[in-house]
């Protein structure tokens, strides 16, 4: 694939606004790039936003160029100063994005187009919703859209997409020309509850005792959990971890994304923002999630188990992180993209966005048509499952972002 060189500077009409694409994120320096993300004293309040989680990738191969995932970060200069970022790579495939166009690149390839590359603006193989245009003006954001999309055409790339942006970013792109896709995921609200049972008293009375049953026969037989963070974490949890990971990354995926380097790499940069919740069978564990901590949110990303136990997915993944959020004061846990079996157990559907810039005129329309029928559809099936929550009346919130 095409791409700028690595530090390439490039004008933006006439201002004194600069631009350059970087080609590894080694080539940005954490501290400018975690300062241009939201943060809170240098520490992105969103732990996949950070500089060492991009790092990790890379270094350990996972999003490089040979796997399809060449970095074009996207970085606007004042005067030498860093004031502008966009997380973008060249892509030669769609794999590890969780919002699908795999049917506009069929479509495209039929018509006698060609789909790849397009860039992507995304944290890799995470669906988690994040700040993509990271500045500190509207006007710099809208900057960013505009050398995003100049970006393709120098390219040849065929579109630009940015993925699970915030209801800002996709008003900017909006007024830019961009087209607009909705789905939908699934987060717990912990709306100041002082423990896990003041939690199941917000529930109506059949939900609250079947959550009780499963948490119950999850950890029957001896099972244990630990929360296993910080300097805790070692290489020896690492591995038992990576053995559930592969385990459930062969029936999803067929070849999973991330490989054991990266694990340790994050470890290494990010102890103290990570969270292995195991479960153990005596001293052996036997299942475990992986969970990321931010500012005011629990992020659980991956799963897996070598043992079938009823109901023990439930129990690690969704109610030990309503237990470490209570515990910790977290506003919000977020489990990944799908599953509507979260819903009966308190995890309310939101609205998630994406923005897609996208070159040729015929392709454009056909996928603008196509997202208005999607973005109703998905506004349709919002409003039916907040009618399905577990909460008692009264106690359901409104899920927009």
């Amino acid at each position: 694939m095409r791409s700028f060189s690595r530090d390439s500077a490039r004008k933006l009409a006439e201002s004194e606004l600069t631009a350059r694409v970087v080609s590894e994120t080694a080539g940005i320096d954490a501290g400018v790039w975690n300062a241009l993300v939201p943060n809170s004293d240098g520490r992105p309040d969103n732990p996949f936003l950070d500089h060492a989680f991009f790092l990790a990738l890379e270094q350990s191969g996972c999003a490089t160029a040979e796997t399809g995932w060449l970095p074009q970060h996207v970085l606007i200069e004042r005067d030498g100063v860093a004031v502008g970022l966009m997380p973008m790579f060249l892509k030669s495939h769609s794999q590890g994005e969780y919002v699908f166009d795999w049917g506009w690149a069929d479509a495209f390839d039929r018509a006698g187009g060609r789909y790849y590359p397009k860039l992507q603006c995304a944290v890799p193989f995470t669906p988690v919703p994040a700040p993509k245009l990271n500045a500190g003006t509207l006007d710099l954001k809208a900057r960013l859209l505009d050398v995003s999309a100049e970006i393709c055409s120098r390219l040849g790339a065929s579109s630009v997409h940015a993925t699970f942006v915030s209801e800002q970013e996709q008003a900017l792109a909006e007024a830019a020309g961009w087209l607009i896709r909705h789905d939908t995921q699934f987060h717990w609200n912990n709306r100041g509850f002082a423990s896990f049972d003041g939690f199941l008293d917000s529930l109506a009375s059949r939900k609250r005792k079947m959550i009780r049953r499963e948490r119950r026969d999850a950890l029957a037989d001896g099972i244990r959990v630990e929360w296993i963070t910080g300097s805790d974490l070692t290489e020896a949890h690492w591995d038992a971890f990576f053995a559930f990971y592969l385990d459930t990354g062969s029936r999803k995926w067929g070849q999973p994304y991330l490989n054991r380097t990266f694990f340790s790499l994050l470890s290494a940069a990010m102890a103290e923002r990570i969270v292995l919740i195991f479960a153990y069978d005596g001293d052996t564990p036997i299942a475990g999630a992986l969970n990321l901590v931010g500012k005011d949110t629990l992020y659980g990303r991956n799963w897996g188990a070598t043992r079938e136990i009823p109901f023990l997915h439930f129990e690690i993944c969704y109610y030990q992180a309503m237990d470490f959020a209570i515990a910790h004061g977290l506003a919000t846990v977020e489990a990944g993209a799908q599953g509507e079996h979260k819903l009966m157990r308190g995890y309310e559907p939101v609205v998630t966005r994406s923005i897609h810039f996208i070159a040729h005129p015929g392709l454009r329309r056909a996928v603008a048509d196509y997202l208005i029928a999607e973005r109703e559809a998905v506004a349709r099936g919002k409003e039916a499952l907040s009618r399905y929550t577990p909460f008692r009346r009264g106690e359901r919130t409104d899920g927009n972002d």
